[in-house]
């Protein structure tokens, strides 16, 4: 370790807390963006040896009182106790003199930079013994249980290694205060218990984590003490042995969540095929297949599901069935007819309906209005027409009927799609796809970083659709949802389907060792 860092925790004290003095004390701190309140009052403690989950949906403040301690952020109300001591947090490097260290959503670390480069930048000054650094980085890798390759570039390692990664730049600096901000949102299964571990280990020795998330099954199995936030404000604290899932999701959103239920009779032999791939693939100029070979049939009513670590071709599958790709080869058949070189406007008018990942970059303008994104994917139709002029009290009537009928909280057809929550947004185009897909839905990541609340209407909505007879793909990095929804699962790993399976035929683990690419044949070798 560099001298600088050393000294600076050293001098504080802060890895050497007396017993009965919280590690951490945030008291009646706030947060205002311009007539936005992010954070109003919020007081929490963590003691040594602790993890604390911060639960609750996207928008309650988790993520901005844990940049407030990190640093990021500035605040404009309270105080920050470090071992009993108040302190001053201007920037992450104040933050990490103090022994504290965040591991945000999205890493922030050097592609062409080898692990180990990634790991001491910043901390080390002048010449730097490179092959002595490497073995540093291998000794400290060892003894937390992972396997790093320190010597290779992060933009070649998988999504998984990555974060291991981050959380010894973190360990290097010898942090005592872990942040972890939604860290299983990448991970498969495997991974994310190896994390887990990782974190029991990491508080076994006197150390702290803070883990920021909205999933209730993490909570569950790794905090000791569950904060729970809503609308900026802390609404409880709950020891997690005197909890359960229900509770908190009570605390998280303020109802009770429902799940679905579904229909699991479908007569796969009888059942109309709306969408058939077959030999599908896709290479683009000057790399390596990222669709190679997918063959899979989707049924009317049926709803089949990709399963993935993101990456793995899903993008570019969504990108070939919507038309804004022509595949390298292979055949694409809709309702029995050869769509593979049709337009993305005679898919549109075939019944076809798809809910890209990215509503910002694919599904929405955020500067027109509700009733203008309506109208964005069938402008062309006569039905919107009189004489070349929008027929807008028609619209606009129809998109007052979709916000009611979708519950989107906003105030009428004028409001802009920016000026609403990404879960409101997202609703916006579910309604608009829905009734465009007259056939078929796809959907890629429909739920991804939405709350309990969003995603529950959405499931019930694609649970309907599915009761409608339309046949339903649904791409998601997160089984749970698949094994909640589908009929079939599929997985995608490096653009090659690994299999298909019925929902309920193979565990989490089974499923979450092919989306790491290990197939049934290595794993009986194994």
């Amino acid at each position: 370790m560099s001298a600088p860092v050393k000294s600076a925790l050293s001098d504080i004290g802060a890895t050497s807390c007396a017993p009965e003095v919280s590690v951490v004390e945030i008291s009646h701190v706030s947060k205002y963006f311009a007539k936005v309140v992010a954070n109003k009052d919020v007081s929490l403690t963590v003691h040594a040896g602790e993890v604390v989950a911060l639960l609750g949906e996207n928008g309650a403040g988790k993520s901005t009182i844990m940049k407030i301690l990190y640093g990021l952020y500035g605040k404009d109300e309270g105080t920050i106790k470090i071992c009993g001591e108040e302190r001053q947090i201007k920037s992450p490097a104040d933050a990490m003199r103090l022994g504290i260290a965040m591991i945000q959503q999205h890493f922030s670390l050097v592609p062409t930079h080898t692990a180990t480069e990634n790991i001491i930048l910043g901390n080390v000054h002048g010449y730097i013994p490179l092959n002595e650094c490497n073995n540093r980085i291998r000794a400290l890798a060892e003894k937390y249980g992972f396997d790093i390759p320190v010597d290779k570039k992060v933009g070649e390692l998988a999504v998984g290694v990555q974060q291991k990664i981050e959380i010894l730049k973190a360990l290097y600096i010898d942090a005592r205060i872990l942040i972890m901000d939604e860290p299983t949102a990448v991970l498969t299964p495997q991974e994310s218990e190896v994390l887990m571990q990782f974190i029991h280990d990491f508080t076994n020795q006197g150390n702290s984590v803070v883990f920021i998330t909205h999933k209730l099954k993490e909570v569950m199995e790794v905090a000791d003490r569950i904060v729970v936030m809503r609308n900026g404000v802390v609404v409880d604290t709950v020891r997690r042995a005197e909890t359960n899932e229900q509770q908190l999701a009570r605390l998280m959103i303020g109802q009770e969540i429902v799940p679905p239920e579904r229909d699991q009779t479908l007569d796969y032999e009888n059942a109309t095929a709306v969408l058939e791939l077959n030999n599908i693939s896709l290479a683009l100029k000057g790399t390596s297949a990222c669709v190679e070979s997918v063959s899979f049939t989707v049924h009317e009513g049926e709803i089949f599901g990709i399963a993935g670590v993101s990456g793995n071709g899903q993008d570019e599958l969504c990108d070939i069935l919507c038309g804004a790709r022509q595949p390298t080869c292979g055949e694409i058949r809709f309702l029995g007819r050869d769509i593979t070189n049709e337009s993305i406007r005679a898919r549109i008018e075939s019944g076809i309906g798809y809910v890209p990942v990215d509503r910002y970059r694919d599904a929405m303008v955020m500067d027109m209005t509700l009733a203008e994104n309506m109208l964005l994917k069938s402008s062309f139709s006569t039905h919107w027409q009189n004489r070349g002029f929008i027929r807008q009290k028609a619209l606009n009537r129809y998109t007052t009927e979709k916000i009611a009928e979708h519950r989107v909280k906003a105030t009428g057809p004028s409001d802009t799609a920016r000026s609403l929550s990404g879960g409101n947004q997202q609703k916006i185009v579910l309604a608009r796809e829905v009734d465009l897909g007259k056939k078929l839905l796809i959907f890629n990541q429909p739920t991804r970083g939405l709350d309990m609340g969003a995603v529950d209407r959405i499931h019930k909505v694609i649970l309907e659709e599915k009761e409608r007879k339309k046949a339903v793909l649904l791409i998601s990095t997160e089984l749970t949802e698949l094994f909640e929804l589908c009929d079939r699962i599929a997985v995608m790993y490096r653009g090659r389907l690994m299999g298909v399976f019925h929902n309920g035929e193979k565990t989490t683990a089974e499923i979450g060792l092919l989306m790491a690419g290990v197939s049934e044949k290595q794993e009986v070798k194994a």
